[in-house]
């Protein structure tokens, strides 16, 4: 009988061990966005690998946004942002041929998770002037819906403004990385518009007015039945 070869303990390739070296570098250095990093030869020197390794570790960690590669300039510490969580999303939904449905009840639920479980902090921490900017988002929408415009970024920007009292930098950004997905697999898809912008706007209006009235389980629950109309436009497509 043939015996399959023995696998290695450490399965860690030697382009990982440098990419992590190189992180530790930047936390050990608390460098900056923006901050440039040590050049080729001193990483070289620094991690004790060849030219070619740094390089193909430094192209690993700019597709992840962790470094920046300016070509004639140098390599600076990146930005980090999820763009590489938007872009994996989007592959993994467009993927799943057969089910594509499937795949963005996925990400809905998840957002959906996150926006119902923030809302009722809102209800408590928002003012009147950020009430404000959320109703003059919503009657914007409710004059595209008359002027049969649709109003993809006003939705977006609804969402943004929403959870800004709670000063968290990372919740606008993974709300608008699974919109992003959201709408790049409708275009994908050939997708319509809302089929009935104005009960989108409606629900919109609803979540303003359970916060104005600081009733956190009513904003929940109308929170909880625009989501209900997301997932039912994504059943007719």
């Amino acid at each position: 009988m043939r015996r399959m070869p023995a696998q290695p303990r450490n399965t860690e390739t030697g382009n990982s061990r440098i990419r992590r070296a190189v992180v530790q570098l930047i936390l050990d250095r608390r460098l900056r966005p923006g901050a440039p990093l040590p050049t080729e030869a001193e990483l070289m020197e620094d991690l004790g690998v060849s030219r070619n390794s740094v390089r193909e570790a430094l192209k690993a960690l700019q597709a992840l946004d962790i470094v920046e590669i300016r070509h004639g300039y140098g390599t600076y510490v990146g930005e980090a942002s999820l763009t590489p969580l938007v872009d994996g999303l989007t592959f993994r939904t467009l993927a799943r041929h057969d089910d594509d449905t499937g795949a963005l009840a996925e990400i809905l639920q998840v957002r959906e998770v996150l926006e119902e479980g923030l809302i009722r902090r809102i209800a408590a921490s928002a003012d009147e002037a950020e009430l404000d900017a959320l109703e003059a988002v919503v009657s914007r929408m409710e004059k595209a819906v008359r002027a049969g415009r649709p109003f993809p970024e006003l939705d977006r920007q609804f969402h943004e403004l929403l959870y800004a009292p709670l000063g968290n930098a990372l919740v606008p950004q993974l709300l608008g990385a699974f919109w992003t997905v959201f709408r790049r697999v409708a275009a994908a898809r050939g997708w319509t518009d809302d089929p009935r912008p104005e009960v989108t706007v409606r629900r919109h209006r609803d979540i303003v007015t359970a916060l104005r009235a600081r009733d956190a389980a009513g904003a929940q629950r109308a929170m909880e039945h625009h989501f209900r109309g997301i997932e039912a436009r994504t059943l007719t497509r």
